[in-house]
């Protein structure tokens, strides 16, 4: 039971690191200092797709689902089991990847124009408060 608990959890918090992969950007919007943990996020996040580095979390989940007395996870991993082809078609997993890859960036642009837009709003807010003295 607890083998199941701790695979259930663990494919709980991958869901999780995967969607702040998509999104996290925009949480940057609200706390610009965390877009630091969302570069390391996204970094970690593509190689797995793109150069094939083993994640950690489909390592634990798959061998907590053995110990459980379930099947464990395909070799094609954690997102080719639970996400394509069940979320979104199989055929179209290279335009998912690119509308990630385009919802990260444009994530990121947008935080380069809120921290510039607060940049002036509080320059321009310290010039009229120095020339209200």
């Amino acid at each position: 039971m607890l083998y199941r608990v701790l695979a259930d959890v663990t494919a709980g918090l991958h869901f999780a690191f995967v969607a702040y992969v998509v999104v996290g950007g925009f949480l940057a919007w609200r706390w610009p200092r965390t877009i630091w943990l969302h570069l390391a996020a996204v970094g970690w996040g593509f190689s797995t797709v793109l150069i094939g580095i083993d994640c950690p979390l489909t390592y634990v989940e798959d061998w907590a689902r053995e110990r459980a007395g379930q099947a464990g996870l395909p070799p094609s991993g954690f997102i080719d089991h639970y996400i394509t082809g069940v979320i979104y078609p199989r055929e179209l997993l290279d335009e998912v990847r690119v509308g990630v890859a385009v919802c990260v960036v444009a994530s990121w642009i947008g935080l380069a124009w809120v921290v510039r837009r607060r940049a002036s709003r509080s320059a321009t807010a310290g010039t009229v408060s120095g020339m209200s003295r």
